[in-house]
């Protein structure tokens, strides 16, 4: 077996776990191609966090069951990550050509997998560990802007809706000093901003001063321009953390994603979410106070069991309130093991998605009006990559991750600039003559 290939699906916490296995392959000496039908090993890097991410790997698998029959009949298929610790008795029984499954604590165990020839039968490890945070590891990374590191790993939330407690396991925190060897590494490599990752990092353990303590000791390292990070919970964000945005602007961004799921106090109860909407109103007061120019991001669930049209109400009645500069929105689907699986699915999908459609219409009203109040105002830009549309034009990104376009005149990947912004079409930003 000489070269690999990896599909990966979901959210970012996979996009770093499949780093993580190229570095694994690549220890064993095998070679990342492009393309699956090159490829003597496909994995396929899955997500279970809803029933659409799970359908497509279905289609995906079939998919590659054609390729292997007809041009390349000595692929081998693996399906990693959360769907293969959720799902692994429907993929044994309905897809016996996958020759093997691993949980996302099991990667370490791929070179002996490799090892036992030609992997002549079915393996399967989905067994959680309390310990595995991948530490010693170094993801093989592409070259780019942007490096995901991961900062912990599992979570002890149980959020009625979420699966991630049952496919990740319980929450363990990295070692601050491997965190940090990781970052540096990552500068070396020419990558100029990091965005930390974990369900929960706010909740991130150390002897260090936990997460506001990490943020400090990796905004001391030269060269890193940017600090990001993904995900906290509203009900454990600190006094300490703001003040890490006020105090280390521009190096820790000025941008907080703040899952809020419902503006409901009963819906919130019924998703297990541990604050209120007036305990997230005054958090988000607090953040504002401190860091005027903050912008603030979220997710919205509709169609939770038992959300009531008053219930979805309040949740809008809270977007006008908080004004969120961007929103993640979703119809509720259950997940097999959840608590809130155990709930009667009681609203109609059709009221789902008339709800989820008002809600969409509300916020791009939203963000609309927050980009337009930056017209006329200067904002500092990583510079990114060309325009998707026009060659003679460059993107980049504020610290508080709106995108803006503008003329390449000489500008290059990685540089810091400051520009004014001239016009906002939707979520894009503009500046200058386009």
């Amino acid at each position: 077996m000489n070269t690999y290939y990896i599909e990966t699906y979901g959210c970012q916490m996979n996009v770093y776990d499949s780093e993580i296995i190229a570095a694994i392959l690549q220890s064993e000496g095998l070679e990342e191609v492009d393309t699956p039908e090159k490829a003597d090993l496909v994995l396929l890097n899955t997500c279970s966090v809803r029933d659409l991410a799970e359908q497509k790997i279905h289609t995906r698998l079939g998919q590659l069951r054609i390729i292997q029959e007809s041009t390349n009949p000595g692929m081998k298929m693996g399906v990693v990550g959360c769907m293969a610790q959720n799902l692994k008795k429907d993929i044994l029984r309905k897809k016996p050509y996958v020759s093997f499954i691993l949980g996302p604590d099991s990667y370490r165990h791929l070179p002996a997998i490799l090892k036992s020839g030609d992997i002549p039968k079915r393996v399967i490890d989905i067994r959680l560990s309390s310990l595995e945070l991948y530490d010693g590891l170094f993801p093989a990374r592409h070259e780019g802007i942007n490096a995901w590191i991961s900062i912990s790993r599992g979570c002890n939330k149980f959020c009625a809706y979420c699966i991630v407690p049952y496919t990740r396991g319980r929450e363990r925190s990295r070692k601050p000093e491997s965190i940090l060897e990781e970052a540096k590494r990552a500068v070396d490599k020419g990558f100029v901003e990091i965005t930390l990752l974990g369900q929960n990092v706010n909740s991130y353990r150390s002897s260090t001063g936990g997460f506001p303590g990490l943020l400090r000791q990796l905004a001391k390292i030269e060269g890193l321009l940017r600090i990001r990070y993904t995900s906290p919970h509203p009900q454990d964000v600190s006094d300490d953390l703001i003040a890490v945005h006020r105090e280390l602007y521009p190096r820790v961004c000025n941008h907080i994603h703040l899952p809020l799921q419902s503006g409901s106090n009963a819906v919130l109860n019924a998703m297990n979410r541990t604050y209120t909407r007036e305990h997230y109103l005054k958090l988000v007061e607090k953040i504002r106070t401190a860091v005027p120019d903050m912008a603030i991001t979220t997710d919205l669930i509709v169609g939770f069991p038992g959300e009531t049209e008053k219930d979805y109400e309040d949740t809008l009645d809270m977007m006008k309130q908080v004004r969120f500069d961007a929103a993640f929105m979703f119809k509720y689907s259950p997940r097999p093991g959840t608590k809130a699986a155990k709930m009667d699915d009681d609203v109609p999908d059709d009221e789902k998605s008339d709800r989820l459609n008002r809600m969409i219409r509300l916020q791009y009203e939203h963000t609309l009006k927050m980009n337009r109040s930056l017209i006329g105002k200067e904002v500092e830009i990583l510079v990114e990559k060309e325009s998707k549309k026009r060659s003679r034009d460059m993107m980049g990104r504020t610290s508080s991750n709106k995108i803006v376009v503008f003329p390449a005149l000489r500008y290059k990947p990685k540089d810091l600039i400051t520009r004014t912004i001239t016009d906002a079409q939707g979520v894009t930003l503009m500046s200058g003559e386009l």
